[in-house]
Parts: C-alpha cells; sequence; structure tokens
C-alpha cells in the first residue's frame, strides 16, 4: 500500500516509543455524530477566588494555610497516591498468579501561579519559565533520592479531564520503581540505540523535520509535532533538537525556548475549537536509578480527548479497551489543521 492510500484506507502504525500498534481508520471521520455532548466550561475566572483551597493565603483542604505566594509554590499532596513509607513485604500465591508488591513514593503538587484565572496558553513568558524551574529543582531533588527512581512532571488540564480545581497547577509522582509507558518507552529507545548505533527520538526528528506534513512549528531548541504513531485526535509532542536526557541539562536559552513552545502550543490548542482546551501532559525522562542512560531523549507529550468541538471528546472504549488503540482522523490531516491556526490567542483583541 502507497503512503498516499493511507489517507483513505485502514491501516496501521507502530509506536516506536512504546512497541504498540494503533489502527488508523480515515473514513470513520465522515460518520454522524449522536453521542453524548459533553458541558463546555462557562464563565469567566476571577484573579482571585476565596473558596479555591490553591489560591495564595487560603486554607487547603485538609487544613494547611497556603502561604502569600507570589510565583510557583510546591506542596505535598494532601491526598497523595503514593506514600513515602515502606510496605511490608510483597505477596504472592504458589502460582504466582496473585501478586502483590509495596509501592512508595512522594506525590507534590505545583501551583503554576498566584493568579486563579491563567492557562499556560495566557500565561507571560517569564511566568512559564518559573515553571520550567520548578520542574528542574524538583526532579533533581526527588531524583537524588535512594528511594525514587522514576519523576513523573504532568498536568491534567480541564474538568473534562478529572481535573478537581481550576486553579492553573500540576503534579510530580515520584515513584520507587519505574511505571509501565516510561519502562516500555525506556526499552524501546534502549534497544534502538543498540542496534542502530544512534538515538531513536534524534533519528525520528530528523525524518519529521525532513518530511514536515506533522510539524507545527518550532523554534531553535524544540520542535512541536503530531506524531506519526499518535492515538488520541488531536495528541502532540514537544521534541528538544538536542540530545538531552533531562530537563537539567538544559541552558537557560532552551529553558526560554521551552517556555516559547508551551505558550504557543497553548495557544494552538485554544484556538482550535475558541475554548480553554483540555489535555493532559506530561513529561518522560531518564529514569533517576543512577544508572546511565545514554538512549534517553527526553520528551513532552500532549493528550487531549476533545474530537469534534469543544463537546464532543473521543471514547476509548470498545476495541480499544479489548483490543488496541485506533482512532479516526490520520495524524497528517491533525497536524494541518493546528497548524493552520492563529498565534494570537482567540481572546485577544485585534487593534
Amino acid at each position: 500500500m502507497e503512503n498516499a492510500e493511507f489517507l483513505e484506507r485502514p491501516h496501521r502504525r507502530f509506536n516506536r516509543l512504546t512497541g504498540e500498534w494503533v489502527l488508523v481508520s480515515p473514513h470513520r471521520a465522515k460518520r454522524p455524530w449522536s453521542g453524548l455532548n459533553e458541558e463546555p466550561e462557562k464563565g469567566k475566572a476571577p484573579r482571585y477566588d476565596p473558596d479555591c483551597y490553591l489560591c495564595p493565603g487560603n486554607v487547603r483542604a485538609e487544613g494547611a494555610d497556603n502561604p502569600q505566594y507570589t510565583s510557583t509554590f510546591v506542596f505535598t499532596n494532601d491526598f497523595a497516591a503514593l506514600l513515602p513509607e515502606d510496605g511490608t513485604g510483597s505477596a504472592s500465591d504458589p502460582d504466582d498468579l496473585l501478586r502483590a508488591e509495596p509501592e512508595s513514593g512522594i506525590c507534590r503538587v505545583i501551583c503554576y501561579s498566584p493568579r486563579h484565572d491563567l492557562t499556560v496558553a495566557r500565561m507571560p513568558q517569564e511566568m512559564v519559565l518559573a515553571i520550567v524551574d520548578t520542574w528542574q529543582r524538583e526532579y533533581a531533588e526527588l531524583g537524588a533520592r535512594s528511594d525514587i527512581n522514576h519523576v513523573q512532571i504532568f498536568e491534567n488540564r480541564g474538568l473534562i479531564m478529572g481535573c478537581s480545581n481550576p486553579h492553573p497547577h500540576g503534579q510530580i509522582w515520584a515513584n520507587q520503581t519505574i511505571p509501565t509507558l516510561p519502562a516500555a518507552e525506556d526499552c524501546q529507545q534502549r534497544n534502538y540505540l543498540r542496534e542502530k548505533g544512534k538515538c531513536l527520538l534524534c533519528s525520528y526528528l530528523e525524518r519529521e523535520l525532513t518530511e514536515g506534513e506533522r510539524i507545527l512549528f518550532a523554534n531553535d531548541s524544540f520542535v512541536a509535532l503530531v506524531p506519526y504513531w499518535a492515538v488520541w485526535p488531536f495528541e502532540t509532542m514537544i521534541l528538544p533538537r538536542h540530545h538531552r536526557s533531562s530537563i537539567n541539562n538544559l541552558t537557560l536559552t532552551e529553558k526560554n525556548d521551552l517556555a516559547e513552545m508551551m505558550i504557543r502550543l497553548g495557544i494552538c490548542y485554544d484556538n482550535l475549537f475558541l475554548s480553554s482546551f483540555p489535555y493532559s501532559m506530561g513529561l518522560h525522562q531518564q529514569p533517576t536509578d543512577g544508572g546511565d542512560h545514554p538512549h534517553w531523549h527526553w520528551h513532552m507529550h500532549y493528550l487531549p480527548p476533545l474530537l469534534r468541538s469543544q463537546t464532543v471528546r473521543k471514547h476509548m472504549v470498545g476495541y480499544e479497551l479489548l483490543a488496541m488503540p485506533q482512532r479516526d482522523i490520520t495524524p497528517e490531516s491533525a497536524a494541518e489543521r493546528l497548524r493552520g491556526l492563529s498565534a494570537r490567542h482567540y481572546t485577544e483583541k485585534i487593534s
């Protein structure tokens, strides 16, 4: 099958980062929609919300007082999914069918800004740079601990993504073990370096820049693109041009370039459906187990759920849950649509 036929006919694509396949069914994008329409987020948020447990000076759910912070603010999650205490040991049945192991870790919340009404797409660049600086500090501090072998930085944006508070914030879950998806990426990148003698993502980015059809935009340090193997309709990645194993290797220029790319991608998303665009975003970096990881090329994933409008989302059900991931619109058509959007946020008045 020629590549041109992939625009119209079902096919599957191999995800080089995870070793999994995704089914692409372009012809299904024409089907009518009579399913659930999500309720869009309404109203304009205030600069300060006295009822928000993340705003400066307010009391959090467990009774702690927030300081009058003026930049980023980090605290241990009051309802952490991981606890720092070690468990009581593993458990298994004689046939090794029912197996459980203790998992310790640390969960933290990062308030991006004292402003309740901002998102990354509408922040000044110096504010986003402060977020990147905070990521670096937290990754270094947590990763230096002997009981932490992986640091996952992420953000859930929007009610549709299950975000429990609209105040701009992200999270860090630092694990004793390496979770499933980063472990899969670790394996794929390690194997590629061993087999090909070069970095997987360096090679992939070179190919994407040559072809160009999935590239959204770029600066001197980073490239934003829709990955060839994307699962979610408008999934994207931010890839560093230079081989770096983690964000702690970034220069000041690269950090500023990263802040610029995060803002621009946020604006691009918001302009797609003229709404505050929901997504889950996360950084994948080398493990913090003290080992040597020359195969690791750090990157950012953006996984947004919206499909046709601000009220119609992609549901992972049926075939996706029982067989393999599937998408309708091709990554190329998604990239073309995102690439054509204005770099000015839709809420800005044109003078």
